[in-house]
């Protein structure tokens, strides 16, 4: 019986999907990225097995798999016998070690960079402390240029392929344009990134492409809670702002404008605090980054500086819970309600089989999962949350570039031999 081989969703990670067969070179294109694609869903294999998923007769898998090998994508692994009697073949199973994608990530409070090979696994990281509202659209992208240089001459001299660049921002963001149309809390309208990019970095510049932050987190958070089976959660981090990306069936879910996960701007308190936005009483003024600094932290306290690095400054906020400092209990026991409430709405609506907790939720997850947990199980409708159960990321502030970088390498999975081949061999 032929393996499930639809590639759709996020297993094509929110891309255009595999390009569609059409004369032979298509077709042969085709082909490649759907052997690729077998070993990275389902494993490493014998060829006879791949020919049996994918129902591609054996010289042509045979064919299609030196290439792959060729182009340093697949390689061979440890024998394996197919029926009970002859000699044992060798499996196939995923390289790319010398193949990389970036995320870029730009947060209202840090500029992140992480480059994944084709494996999964780290060859690149870069993040330092910025305030991206008080620098202003142009300095931030003059100082992404000149991180994406640095990172790229790096990549070179290990002999290790770029093959795309995925830029996460905050907001509402035009995937088509490239332009991040209105992102309130770095006070962004209207800021062409890609086309001011391109413009920056010149003949040397990638394909390019941009997403909005949390769903590029939702699909890193998926890739890994898919591996327990979870085909149906909701990521929800929290920064400056509180953004929300949502994997329904094992399909990212944009919407029919691309705009679903807005979730930091529902209006819980209508005569709540002003938001960024304009409106009052929105989720993130309740339980976004500033509300817990508000309720933990006095106006001239360090941890409020947005030039130290966040991380930093949480890990302070951190080591004063953990002695038992009252603001900062206090802070958390608030802010842990008020997540309960708005989650316990999307939970009602959404019915996810997880919701993880991403950004500086994740930095506090001791103090929060299980209460959280609590407020979901006494709020929702259903028995027992629905079965939702709610879960600390393991990736930190890193999720957004992470998921940008797997993005940038699903390039690889549509077209392996033209993108390499764009991509300088």
């Amino acid at each position: 019986m032929k393996a499930d081989l639809r590639g759709a969703g996020v297993r094509d990670l929110g891309g255009d999907g595999p390009p569609r067969a059409g004369d032979r070179a298509s077709l042969r294109r085709t082909n490649l990225g759907l052997v690729l694609r077998l070993l990275r869903d389902a494993g490493p294999r014998p060829r006879t097995q791949i020919a049996a998923d994918t129902g591609l007769p054996k010289a042509t898998i045979t064919n299609l798999v030196a290439e792959l090998v060729e182009l340093g994508l697949v390689r061979e692994g440890d024998a394996a016998r197919d029926g009970g009697v002859g000699r044992p073949s060798r499996t196939l199973e995923l390289d790319g070690r010398t193949v990389c994608g970036i995320g870029l990530e730009i947060s209202a409070d840090y500029l992140g960079l992480i480059a994944l090979d084709l494996g999964g696994e780290v060859v690149a990281e870069h993040r330092a402390a910025l305030d991206v509202r008080a620098e202003g659209a142009d300095a931030v992208l003059d100082r992404a240029a000149a991180t994406i240089r640095t990172v790229r001459r790096t990549l070179k001299a290990r002999g290790t392929r770029l093959v795309a660049i995925t830029v996460a921002a905050p907001g509402v963001i035009q995937r088509d344009s490239g332009v991040v149309s209105y992102a309130p809390n770095i006070d962004w309208r209207d800021v062409d990134v890609l086309g001011g990019l391109r413009a920056r970095l010149g003949r040397i510049c990638p394909p390019l492409q941009l997403e909005n932050d949390a769903k590029l987190g939702a699909i890193a958070e998926y890739l890994v809670a898919s591996a327990a089976d979870i085909q149906d959660l909701i990521y929800v981090t929290g920064e400056t702002g509180v953004g929300g990306g949502i994997i329904s069936d094992g399909r990212l879910l944009r919407g029919s404008a691309g705009f679903a996960g807005e979730i930091g701007h529902m209006r819980l308190q209508p005569d709540g605090e002003r938001c960024a936005c304009g409106r009052r009483g929105c989720f993130e003024t309740l339980v976004g980054l500033n509300a817990l600094l508000d309720h933990a932290a006095a106006p001239d306290d360090p941890v409020r500086d947005a030039t130290v690095d966040l991380e930093e400054r949480l890990a302070e906020l951190k080591r004063r819970a953990d002695a038992g400092d009252p603001a900062t209990r206090a802070a958390l026991d608030t802010i842990t309600e008020d997540l309960g409430l708005g989650l316990a709405a999307l939970a009602d609506i959404l019915n996810p089989r997880a919701i993880v907790l991403g950004g500086y939720f994740a930095f506090f997850g001791e103090y929060l999962v299980d209460r959280v947990q609590l407020e979901l199980s006494a709020r929702v409708m259903a028995p027992d949350a629905g079965g939702c159960t709610v879960l600390a990321s393991t990736l930190g502030f890193s999720a957004a570039a992470r998921g940008g970088a797997s993005l940038s390498l699903d390039h690889v999975y549509r077209d392996p031999a033209g993108v390499l081949s764009a991509a300088g061999r």
